[in-house]
């Protein structure tokens, strides 16, 4: 699908707050709150938006320990892997990647105990031979 100058406009102003009444969206966009319900019913019947969802305030997000685990797994062992990780909630993002390893997962826990205890489970999954953690101390970039 081909997206115009205004549609990405829609899709940062979304971005920033997918609550804004439509009829705000209109003004920002300096289009007509009709056009700006029609773009967002295109873009979702179009998949480019797959939902919304919530962002967590920096208040409570700065309580939770977050890490990257980087993980290897066995040879065709990608489905089953990824499947046992998608239940695990504390899961934020999964990535597949080129390199030594095959896997990096975004976790999250209230408490350094958590924490360990996610990544002895997440070690324990079938599939994965080996795992690297990393503690994450603060972010400096958040888009």
């Amino acid at each position: 699908m081909q997206l115009t100058m205004k549609d990405r406009e829609l899709l940062a102003l979304l971005g920033e707050n997918a609550r804004l009444p439509v009829s705000t969206l209109a003004k920002r966009l300096s289009l007509s709150r009709t056009t700006v319900q029609a773009r967002i019913e295109r873009l979702e019947r179009e998949k480019v938006i797959a939902g919304y969802g919530v962002r967590l305030s920096d208040a409570y997000s700065s309580g939770l320990i977050r890490a990257h685990i980087l993980i290897t797994i066995a040879p065709k062992a990608l489905a089953q892997v990824s499947t046992s990780l998608e239940r695990v909630a504390a899961v934020t993002a999964l990535h597949s990647v080129s390199g030594t390893f095959d896997l990096i997962a975004i976790i999250a826990a209230p408490s350094i105990a958590e924490l360990d205890q996610l990544i002895d489970e997440i070690g324990s999954i079938e599939g994965v031979e080996r795992t690297l953690s990393s503690i994450i101390l603060s972010t400096r970039i958040s888009r």
